[in-house]
């Protein structure tokens, strides 16, 4: 692996050149391979030797954790040539000192405290003034915290290293923000916590960010050009669903009472200054107000129509929007720009009185971060409403979801791309020079290719793969015993009652660790209720405690020579490290096929068809080939590790696609089990 990351990295043009050669390679590391180590020493030597950086991209922040406090340290003390790393975190998860100094102990400060958008109309007016007494105290004491830690230097900024983690309601209020800051114009500039966390960046010779922060600053110049860098994306897999989630787009239809408060900031921040607005802002903003309240109605008819009064979602077929709704969401686009534009000219204009009059400056940027608190929202508006009335060759999946729960009215508008690999090829890989995506899943069925379609990267001469195979001896280690029911697995009432009572047979023979997965909340639950009270003790659900409380119980419960199994979803059949002991058997529930029924998915499924293409087997089986690869993965984690994985569908031995996803697994003893 070390050998195809230099020889990839070696040969890429970085730079200023005239015809730059790209290089990237793909590469599927199994379990104990050491991927970081293999990229880390590599891409950092040649980064040295080359006089440029390395940037590491990861996807969750357990693996950034381990890289800055293990791995990266040890190669540090290893290697002959010093480096240093720094880990990249987003704007938002650093104060604003000058929000954090408007908002302390001033009367202008207090009335913020308080968001009416937030939440929507509670049970009474008696739990209205006691929810928000108890929010202002406990915002209060938040600020009055962050002031005294900053005062003694105890504190950089930074949100994480808070001794208690804020909530992200409290936190959003001095949360740093492009919109809000005047950058080298604020008075708080030189001391400012996120650019000097810049600067720490800058003077780094390796950067570790994520997937999010990495496709968000595109452009921004808050991380090194990616043309000028060696770039890692570790945990590459969920690159494409990083793309789409940073490409879609929302609008929220029933908290509108901030345009109420618009035109009153407009009016106050221009004021301040004697500026003149281009835009009448309080027409404006009644107007799209309007425009708004009139679309959520409707779309809450629509919805309503569609699931028999019921909340829910309504997707619109082909991305075509109904004809109802065309020329209020094109109205809404129009007052949304207009007012858009006025906020930019406004704060264009603050941001020249700065510069001609720096006795002014802590004043305008105080002003101009009062005026940006509203641009996200209008942003939304603007963006969600253009891409609803966006129709192209590849439609956008768009939708409409209505939440009247807790007493809530949330209506929502949606729309998002559906094809990743189009964002990634256009917005990333354009700019990318030399890079390296790796996993330990990014096969599927054996093959490269589902990875490749979804991450933009298929039919690039510039790109190659390789698998670089674990270490473990499968066949001597481990077994994959697939149980086959007498139900059919597409018969779900019949299927999981037979399945459950077959799982709990084996459970009961679990001496120590086990890990069982299922592919439902309902199927999970089918399998607590149905346990008997003599083996209860030994099982922890997921979602009943923390993560890493139930991670430390079951830890805890194993060592002391108890036998415990953790029930969980999705989520615990990815990352989730539970070596020896720990983790003996792999209880599989049903092949874990994801139906399309994600907005998403159902208008990419439904394209596909519609251009006579088969979104089961350019979709789902390749997709679900990649989640069992990651489910069998769970059990082998060392080269001493023993264990066995059941799988309860039939389907993995009799069906071809079955048996295309068993191509793609390690090699494990295979038996077969009949009920």
């Amino acid at each position: 692996m070390a050998a195809c990351v230099a020889q990839t990295l070696a040969k890429a043009d970085l730079g200023e050149h005239p015809n730059p050669t790209q290089s990237i390679a793909v590469i599927q590391a199994g379990t104990g391979v050491g991927k970081s180590a293999a990229y880390a020493c590599t891409a950092i030597v040649l980064a040295l030797q080359r006089k440029t950086r390395v940037l590491i991209s990861t996807a969750t922040v357990a693996l950034q954790e381990q890289l800055m406090t293990k791995d990266l340290p040890a190669l540090a003390a290893a290697l002959d040539q010093p480096f240093a790393f720094a880990l990249a975190k987003g704007r938002g998860r650093y104060v604003c000192k000058l929000k954090l100094e408007r908002l302390v102990g001033t009367a202008a400060g207090s009335e913020e405290l308080f968001d009416p958008d937030e939440g929507a109309q509670p049970a009474s007016r008696y739990t209205t003034v006691l929810s928000q007494e108890a929010l202002e105290e406990r915002r209060t004491r938040l600020l009055e915290t962050m002031t005294v830690l900053l005062a003694s230097g105890a504190w950089e900024g930074d949100r994480d290293t808070l001794p208690e983690a804020p909530d992200q309601r409290d936190w959003s209020l001095v949360a740093a923000d492009r919109h809000t800051c005047t950058v080298r114009h604020c008075p708080r500039f030189r001391d400012c916590s996120y650019y000097q966390a810049r600067n720490r960046l800058s003077e780094s010779n390796v950067i570790v960010a994520n997937h999010d922060l990495v496709l968000a600053s595109l452009g921004a110049k808050s991380l090194p050009d990616l043309d000028n860098c060696l770039v890692i994306f570790d945990e590459g897999h969920h690159l494409p669903a990083v793309a789409l989630d940073q490409f879609s787009s929302s609008m929220d239809l029933s908290s509108l009472r901030w345009l109420d408060r618009l035109p009153k900031v407009l009016a106050e921040v221009s004021g301040e200054l004697q500026l003149e607005l281009a835009q009448d802002a309080s027409t404006l903003s009644s107007q799209l107000k309007s425009a708004l309240t009139q679309l959520a109605r409707l779309a809450m008819d629509l919805v309503h129509a569609s699931t028999n009064g019921k909340d829910g979602t309504l997707r619109f077929a082909h991305g075509q929007l109904p004809h109802t709704l065309i020329d209020p969401v094109t109205l809404i686009h129009g007052h949304a720009l207009a007012l858009s534009k006025a906020i930019d000219a406004l704060g264009a204009e603050i941001k020249q009185v700065s510069k001609d009059d720096p006795l002014r400056a802590l004043q305008c940027s105080q002003l101009y971060a009062k005026l940006g608190g509203m641009t996200p929202r209008i942003s939304s508006v603007v963006s969600t409403s253009s891409l609803l009335l966006e129709h192209g060759e590849q439609p956008l999946a768009k939708w409409l979801q209505v939440d009247t729960a807790n007493h809530f009215l949330l209506v929502n508008a949606h729309a998002s791309p559906i094809v990743p690999g189009d964002l990634l090829r256009q917005f990333l890989w354009s700019q990318v020079r030399g890079a390296v995506v790796t996993s330990a899943s990014l096969t599927s069925c054996g093959s490269f290719d589902y990875f490749l379609e979804e991450a933009g990267l298929s039919g690039n001469p510039q790109v190659q793969t390789l698998e670089v195979s674990s270490p473990f001896d499968y066949s001597r280690q481990g077994s994959l015993t697939v149980v086959q029911t007498r139900a059919d697995p597409k018969n779900a009432h019949a299927y999981t009652a037979e399945m459950v009572q077959a799982l709990l047979e084996d459970l009961a023979l679990v001496k120590r660790g086990a890990l069982a997965l299922f592919t439902s909340r309902a199927q999970m639950r089918s399998a607590v209720e149905a346990i008997p009270g003599f083996l209860l003790d030994m099982v922890l659900v997921q979602n009943t405690q923390s993560r890493a409380r139930l991670l430390a119980a079951h830890t805890e419960r194993v060592q002391a020579g108890l036998p415990s199994v953790l029930f969980g979803l999705q989520s615990f059949g990815e990352g989730l490290d539970l070596p020896g002991a720990l983790c003996e058997t792999v209880f599989i529930a049903k092949l874990p096929f994801a139906p399309p029924s994600e907005p998403v998915d159902e208008a990419r499924a439904e394209w596909l068809r519609s251009v006579g293409r088969d979104p089961f087997n350019e979709l789902v089986i390749p997709a679900t080939g990649v989640k069992l690869l990651q489910w069998t993965g769970r059990a082998i984690r060392t080269e001493e590790d023993r264990a066995q994985v059941v799988c309860y569908d039939k389907r993995l031995v009799q069906q071809a696609y079955g048996r295309r996803m068993l191509a793609g697994l390690p090699p494990y003893r295979l038996e077969t089990r009949v009920l």
